[in-house]
């Protein structure tokens, strides 16, 4: 075997796999409790979690608040022995809400990310709920750790560490897609640095690498550079256990390389999703007029931004794929066919 369980804290995760959090619609209850029974962790979005609930326009984070709930508990009834995980970004409009929601339904981790979650320590204070930062640079890691350390005497259980391949929201400057540069040489220093942190507080921390992890190749590949773990979403998309639509996962299976690209999202990151008849029109008129605000992004003006990202990804989940945002990462492309997850996991974990 390859690989080692993945201790975080007293989490044991037999398979050193996490699925990434996928919104809206696509990491809800199924795909996460599937993923945990199969021995990773599975990892359910709080973006937008109630959108498919009928006061969602009325009350978005309240339905929000209590879908987010309910998803964790099936989730864990799903899986008793498995591990839940919630992905939610800072910038989340009332992002305390919803990690106040995650600790208090169980989740058993919080991945955090699209932003810097500075003050997240607070709010698992006396909880068992783990908690995990998602960067891209040193700089990134080492302000989050030193500060969580400073602040809240609180070393990180894991740190995530997303590379420019990954799908979605990038922790990256739009210009550094133009570089072609080697992010495997960032992704060594953040494990020395990771290292180095936990050897001070006398902990270790486990560093899980995400963004391109497409096969056993891959796999093997960030265990031999360090990592202790990695997190696949794109490959989570193509299963049939996933909470999308079967129109969303046929667009991965459809999408040619020259159909990926990146895109500016009105989080204020650049993202990489799949050109379709919605993105031709954003990329074409640069704007797409919102006809309501959902209030999801704490930093939105919905005059300026290019697009309502609830209301597209909304229209994605829905299955109204010309209409809607359709994130993946760099290799959707590669993917020819729809799988379980275990199979997944069989083909990420087994000798040929």
């Amino acid at each position: 075997m390859f690989y080692k369980p993945l201790q975080i804290g007293d989490l044991h995760v037999p398979i050193p796999i996490i699925q990434g959090g996928m919104g809206v619609g696509v990491s809800l209850s199924g795909l996460a409790s599937a993923v945990a029974n199969a021995g990773g962790i599975g990892v359910i979005s709080g973006a937008q979690i109630g959108f498919d609930q009928p006061d969602f326009a009325k009350n978005p984070l309240k339905v929000n608040l209590e879908a987010l709930t309910r998803h964790i508990h099936i989730a864990k009834e799903k899986a008793k022995k498995g591990i839940i995980g919630v992905n939610l970004m800072v910038a989340l409009h009332q992002y305390t809400e919803y990690v106040k929601t995650a600790v208090k339904s169980g989740a058993d981790i919080i991945f955090s990310g699209a932003g810097l979650p500075m003050e997240l320590p607070e709010f698992v204070k006396g909880s068992k709920t783990k908690i995990a930062p998602i960067v891209s640079s040193v700089r990134a890691a080492k302000l989050i750790l030193n500060n969580w350390l400073r602040k809240f005497d609180y070393p990180a259980d894991a740190v995530v560490v997303e590379g420019p391949m990954a799908g979605g929201h990038l922790g990256f400057a739009p210009t550094y897609f133009e570089t072609k540069a080697d992010f495997d040489l960032e992704l060594v220093d953040i494990i020395a640095m990771v290292k180095e942190f936990g050897e001070k507080v006398g902990r270790k921390i486990p560093l899980i690498f995400g963004g391109g992890v497409f096969d056993q190749s891959d796999f093997k590949k960030y265990l031999t550079l360090g990592c202790d773990g990695i997190q696949m979403g794109t490959r989570f998309v193509a299963t049939h256990e996933c909470d999308a639509p079967m129109s969303f996962k046929h667009s991965y299976i459809t999408a040619k390389e020259s159909d990926i690209t990146i895109i500016k999202s009105p989080v204020g990151m650049p993202g990489r999703a799949i050109v379709n008849p919605f993105m031709q029109k954003v990329l074409e008129d640069g704007r797409v007029p919102v006809k309501k605000c959902y209030k999801c992004l704490s930093k939105c003006n919905p005059r300026t931004i290019p697009y309502c990202i609830t209301e597209a990804l909304i229209h994605a989940a829905e299955g109204r794929m010309d209409e809607g945002l359709l994130f993946c990462g760099q290799n959707a492309h590669r993917i020819q066919k729809i799988v379980s997850v275990q199979e997944l996991f069989d083909e990420m974990t087994q000798s040929a």
